[in-house]
């Protein structure tokens, strides 16, 4: 039996609800690419109450890694590992909802279209996660997940360079001081999830090594 095979026992439901608590929070970004490119008001509205269906959704299949925590026999230190990437997965959703909320109240007149680069590197960080809780069902995932983790801090980094571009930009423009504060909490909320990500994407790697 595997290193990863001893952390799970034989049961496949950690697997399961691991890789459908990776999907939600992909979902949710993917959600929020999908917004910036709908025209429509009523689709748009649509999509942030999809956004929040999401959460929950994803908030039920945390509780449910908590409760099979209770019911099958894992070592304290592992356990604890499942818990820290279930947790840290949740947070992703959980930020992506608060942007969608920031979105719903955003100033009329205001142009969406900055927050592209930052959405598209979300969506690039929750992908990679996808693949890489995926991962954690094979014998030999080591080298493969050590590499998307590499992709993930190669993303925060680029994450962090767009931010401060947008920024710089944002106090250089005459702007409107309610948009300034706006799109700023905008920016800062859409790094907060990329960190997320790279967050989500460390515990898979250290549960990696500990396990090899």
């Amino acid at each position: 039996m595997s290193a990863i095979q001893r952390l799970f026992g034989r049961d496949d439901k950690f697997f399961d609800l691991l890789d459908s608590s990776a999907n939600q929070a992909n979902q949710a970004a993917e959600l929020l690419e999908r917004y910036l490119a709908e025209n429509s008001s009523e689709e748009k509205a649509t999509m942030l109450g999809d956004v929040n269906q999401h959460r929950r959704k994803h908030k039920r299949v945390s509780q449910e890694i908590t409760e099979q925590l209770f019911k099958v026999f894992v070592t304290p230190i592992e356990r604890e590992d499942i818990g820290a990437l279930s947790s840290a997965l949740y947070k992703i959703t959980k930020t992506v909802e608060k942007i969608a909320e920031r979105l719903n109240i955003s100033p009329s007149q205001l142009s969406l279209q900055p927050l592209g680069a930052q959405v598209a590197l979300l969506k690039q960080g929750t992908n990679i996660l996808v693949k890489m809780v995926a991962e954690l069902r094979k014998k030999h995932q080591g080298e493969l997940i050590n590499d998307s983790y590499e992709q993930i801090q190669a993303i925060e980094g680029d994450a962090d360079r767009v931010m401060n571009d947008l920024l710089r930009k944002l106090y250089q423009d005459e702007v409107d001081a309610r948009k300034v504060v706006f799109l700023k909490d905008i920016y800062e909320l859409l790094e907060k999830g990329v960190d997320r990500c790279r967050d989500a994407a460390a515990v898979l790697f250290h549960i990696v090594l500990k396990n090899s």
